[in-house]
């Protein structure tokens, strides 16, 4: 049995709200702890830089398929069944990440991590919506950031100062899933069921009925933020060692941490901001600063291309907010969960596809060109973002005036 959410206690719906908005950060908190760990697995383990982008590929993979299978489930069973499977078998790939030993096992987790992350994601997401619709662009928009960042800067401090640095985050992680267990218990069902749960899980991308120019209108910059957000997560560790010598495991963390941190305090700051009035300066922000940090890597300055990052970070701050606050303005409660799914199945695609690329093309061509030219692509989708929002703009304009 549902419960409307605005028939909660509105002190108990804001806790409820905060805690689904924690369970957020800590799923994508669990998504991003593999990347500093990486290097130590292929020192344990001597993989390839081609073993290492299958790895990513297989994350990415299964949690697209998931999206595509389970995105829209919760608008039928409901948000607390979906989300409880979920953390079941995230779980469980946290378990077998602790309890991994080879290759073999580590594609395992991986897979089974991200078929976890695209069921939680687009439940958790709509929950948030039916919980506070007002607040809920901004904290679809910071949270994956938070996570991101938490993520790898905590996992980059384990790795660096802790024992165990391949067992003792995954034990940290377990805790707070222990957590997220009881949040599940006391939650209420914010979605009633609806009929169609069976048609639902037919593999499809589709566009609620009405929305198709308001979901249109922010795919460029919602692919511009993501592709960025690939290159760091794949490549920017390896070119923080590599190119600039920074072989520290937290630089690692810190590289991810800089473009994700920045990108939720900026949320925050312009969170009173109409989502639409910041689709162009979004992508402006994202080819300046990928431009800047392009920069510092030609000329080999660390600092150049941290500072980069950070005006690259404040428009992926803002970019994510002009997106997340688009959808929940839009959402209907019966396709929340699919229009989420839809959102989050263009991110990640313009989140993998670069970097999967990146990873085999690294192997035959070096680092340092396939860096740039990653870098390069992520400009041009930056400013398809600003020509794409002036056309918008300029298209209502002629309307008005016919």
């Amino acid at each position: 049995m549902s419960t409307p959410a605005d028939a909660l206690h509105p002190a108990r719906r804001g806790r409820l709200f905060a805690a689904v908005a924690g369970t957020v950060v800590l799923f994508l908190a669990a998504s991003s702890v593999p990347s500093p760990l990486y290097v130590v697995y292929q020192a344990q383990w001597g993989f390839s830089a081609s073993t290492l982008t299958t790895i990513f590929a297989v994350y990415v993979l299964f949690l697209l398929a998931s999206l595509l299978v389970v995105g829209g489930l919760s608008d039928h069973l409901g948000r607390r069944p979906v989300l409880a499977g979920a953390l079941a078998v995230q779980t469980v790939a946290v378990v077998l990440f602790l309890l991994a030993g080879n290759v073999a096992m580590l594609l395992i987790a991986r897979a089974v991590q991200g078929a976890a992350t695209g069921a939680a994601i687009t439940a958790m997401a709509a929950t948030l919506v039916d919980l506070r619709p007002a607040r809920a662009g901004l904290a679809n928009a910071v949270t994956p950031l938070v996570g991101l960042a938490l993520g790898a800067l905590g996992c980059g401090l384990l790795v660096e100062y802790a024992p165990a640095p391949t067992r003792l985050v995954y034990g940290v992680l377990l805790a707070g899933f222990a957590v997220v267990a009881v949040v599940l218990a006391v939650l209420p069902e914010t979605a009633p069921r609806r009929a169609g749960a069976l048609a639902s899980l037919r593999p499809r991308v589709r566009i609620p009925d009405g929305l198709r120019a308001d979901v249109l209108s922010i795919v460029p910059v919602l692919a511009a933020s993501w592709a960025l957000g690939g290159l760091y997560l794949s490549l920017g560790p390896s070119v923080a060692a590599e190119l600039f010598g920074l072989r520290s495991h937290l630089v690692g963390g810190v590289v991810v941490t800089l473009l994700c941190g920045v990108g939720a305090l900026s949320a925050v700051t312009v969170f009173r901001r109409a989502p639409e009035t910041l689709l162009a300066p979004a992508g402006a922000l994202l080819a300046l600063g990928t431009l800047l940090t392009l920069a510092g890597l030609v000329v080999g300055s660390p600092l150049g291309a941290a500072g980069g990052t950070v005006v690259a970070g404040v428009g992926f701050g803002a970019a994510s907010l002009a997106c997340f606050g688009t959808l929940a303005r839009i959402a209907a409660p019966e396709t929340r969960g699919e229009l989420m799914a839809v959102a989050y199945v263009v991110a990640y695609l313009a989140f993998s596809l670069p970097a999967v690329a990146a990873g085999f093309a690294t192997v035959q061509v070096g680092l340092r060109p396939v860096a740039e030219v990653y870098g390069l692509v992520v400009v041009v989708l930056g400013l398809s973002a600003v020509v794409a929002r002036a056309l918008v703009l300029r298209t209502r304009r002629t309307a008005a005036r016919t």
